[in-house]
């Protein structure tokens, strides 16, 4: 999604200079509707965990060595990067080896599990584009050039912003991730969580939209599986692909942690949030280092430096703290005007100094004059 939003700002700068700029790269749906060629689909490869990545550890290989030999032969002016740290922090390597120019757009959160990659990340790469304003001075500890360019989701948010649409106060979303690994973990929770739910307050309606086809049928299976031994669950709609409309539709959310929760912040939709490893990849994580930065693991309270929507990390994410949490957000409870109140907070604070310039617009400014 970013990267075809990059894709064509970087083609309005280069008409509006009577110029061509050629793109190629890996990424998904998104890209390929931009008409950027894409060498490798990732669409599938979002995967979290030492295990989850071992099992997909020679498709990775295989395709980090088709696309360095891609750009050691096409000699691109510039490599540049989007997230996905575990693999480009590698890629970047290669094309630093290489003497191509590397630019990272949305960078990685060494922040939080990385900070001795700092010094690597600064000898690799040429500039850095972060999207979140802490980050400046994170990374400006280096003499890395780190630039503020905003968040790309407030103007792809803002596009998607239907007035006619009504908010539902009874509808409440579920958002259990888009990867696999995630869902198996923590959707249970919210099952057993939502019969609750559903029997203190018999008004509420629940929904699930899912990214892809893939997921919403990963979601039904485990329904049908949790209502054979638990009658009550309530029915939830499932839907694929409109879950900006759904944010805009319902009244609360339960999420996994990751950047739905940014969007759903856009869209004045409150939260409670939650993240689980598997047992190995929790026991790794804390071996290495890996812990919230600044007390949380979600972004809108990272950014706002307080807890602006609840959250719940591994052992925590539990019904019985999950449905008080969801209940003092729903309309009426005491924690909702001061979530609302923090999201809008967090949303202007990506905006920060853009003077009316898109995110995206300042970020491929700074790529194209790299």
């Amino acid at each position: 999604m970013y990267g075809a939003q990059l894709g064509n700002e970087l083609r309005r700068i280069a008409a509006s200079r009577g110029e061509e700029v050629e793109l190629s790269g890996m990424g998904g749906k998104a890209m390929i509707a931009a008409g950027i060629p894409v060498k490798v689909d990732s669409t599938e490869l979002g995967v979290m965990g030492v295990v989850e990545v071992f099992k997909l550890i020679f498709t990775f290989i295989a395709i980090y060595f088709k696309m360095v030999r891609a750009a050691r032969k096409e000699r691109p002016d510039t490599v540049v990067l989007i997230d996905y740290p575990g693999f480009n922090l590698l890629y970047a390597l290669a094309m630093y080896w290489s003497g191509i120019k590397v630019v990272w757009y949305i960078a990685p959160h060494l922040w939080m599990w990385g900070k001795w990659r700092l010094p690597v990340l600064a000898k690799i790469c040429t500039k850095v584009l972060v999207i979140f304003p802490f980050e400046v001075e994170v990374f400006g500890k280096t003499p890395l050039e780190t630039i503020f360019t905003g968040h790309p989701l407030i103007d792809i948010m803002e596009a998607k912003k239907d007035p006619s649409i009504v908010r539902d106060p009874d509808l409440v979303l579920l958002l259990p991730g888009s990867r696999k690994g995630e869902i198996s973990r923590m959707f249970k929770d919210m099952l057993i969580s939502v019969t609750e739910l559903k029997r203190r307050h018999p008004n509420l309606r629940f929904r699930l939209p899912a990214p892809r086809e893939k997921i919403a049928a990963q979601c039904r299976e485990m329904i049908d599986s949790f209502r054979k031994k638990e009658p009550d669950l309530p029915e939830i709609e499932i839907s694929v692909g409109d879950t900006n409309y759904c944010q805009q539709l319902a009244g609360t959310g339960i999420a996994a942690c990751g950047t739905v929760t940014i969007e759903c912040a856009i869209m004045g939709l409150p939260l409670v949030v939650g993240y689980k490893l598997s047992p190995f990849n929790y026991i790794t994580a804390k071996c290495h280092g890996v812990a919230p930065y600044r007390g949380f693991i979600t972004m809108t309270n990272i950014i706002d430096n307080t807890p602006v929507c609840p959250e719940f990390v591994q052992f925590d994410f539990k019904p019985e703290n999950i449905v008080p949490a969801v209940e003092s957000i729903l309309p009426g409870g005491e924690r909702r005007n001061s979530t609302l109140t923090g999201m809008a907070r967090v949303t202007n604070m990506l905006s920060e100094g853009n003077n009316g310039r898109s995110a995206v617009d300042r970020a491929a400014d700074e790529i194209y004059f790299t």
